[in-house]
């Protein structure tokens, strides 16, 4: 017990006293995780709201597909995205695995259907709640998605949260195509298992008390906005 509590008051030394190693390794996860959500919210979002408002053949196919997706195993996608980029990949000429770039690619892969089903869902519900009025002033699908988009705003966010956190916790993936590089391609997650493994447990305690803390912040994040935008519907 005495080593765990002096590991603790390690790590939080490091926290407080801005340790370079570990605001590296913090500052890296989130550039990796938010650029892989901003890509993923260009793929996911407007995907969520054609199935939401469309109708068309395969549709509900592709409902199911989109949700069984959220379920995606990590490792396989890191396999995938190693396989894609590797040396004899079909994408290896651009040199991209073992650097961040390939973090984003997995990382985007994983959260796309997370964001796509969450905002389905949101833009299906208020969808059939505004379908008389949209109809009665004759919107365009275009218009209606538009419509749509622009109401669900707060709730949208909460999908992008989701998927961040998502994204921040992921490690099976980032691990396999990032290859935990030192200085290079090393995250929270895979810091975190890699300096448990060395017995290095005040960087390891450090990062997890970040990577909590950043949890604790999305999920407030989400609870806060959740409110805002049912608060007027239930008012």
């Amino acid at each position: 017990m005495p080593e765990i509590g002096d590991s603790i008051l390690t790590a939080l030394g490091l926290i407080v006293s801005g340790d370079p190693d570990l605001i590296e390794i913090v500052l890296l996860s989130l550039r990796v995780s938010l650029t892989a959500v901003a890509l993923a919210a260009m793929i996911g979002v407007p995907l969520g709201a054609a199935l939401a408002v469309l109708r068309f053949p395969g549709r509900g196919a592709l409902v199911l597909l989109v949700n069984a997706l959220m379920g995606l195993p990590p490792v396989v996608v890191g396999l995938f995205v190693y396989l894609c980029l590797s040396a004899t990949g079909p994408f290896g000429v651009f040199g991209l695995l073992y650097t961040p770039g390939a973090m984003i690619i997995a990382q985007t892969i994983l959260v796309a259907p997370i964001i796509a089903a969450l905002s389905r869902a949101t833009l299906a519900e208020m969808a059939a709640e505004y379908d008389d009025t949209l109809r009665m002033l004759g919107a365009s699908p275009t218009e209606t998605i538009a419509t749509l988009l622009w109401d669900a705003r707060f709730a949208l966010v909460t999908a992008l949260l989701a998927g961040l956190g998502r994204a921040l916790a992921e490690v099976g993936a980032v691990m396999l195509v990032g290859g935990n590089i030192d200085h290079v391609t090393r995250v929270m997650t895979t810091a975190i298992a890699l300096e448990t493994s060395r017995g290095a447990l005040p960087m390891a305690l450090g990062l997890g008390m970040v990577l909590l803390l950043l949890t604790l912040i999305l999920n407030a994040a989400v609870i806060g906005l959740r409110a805002r935008f049912e608060g007027p519907a239930h008012a």
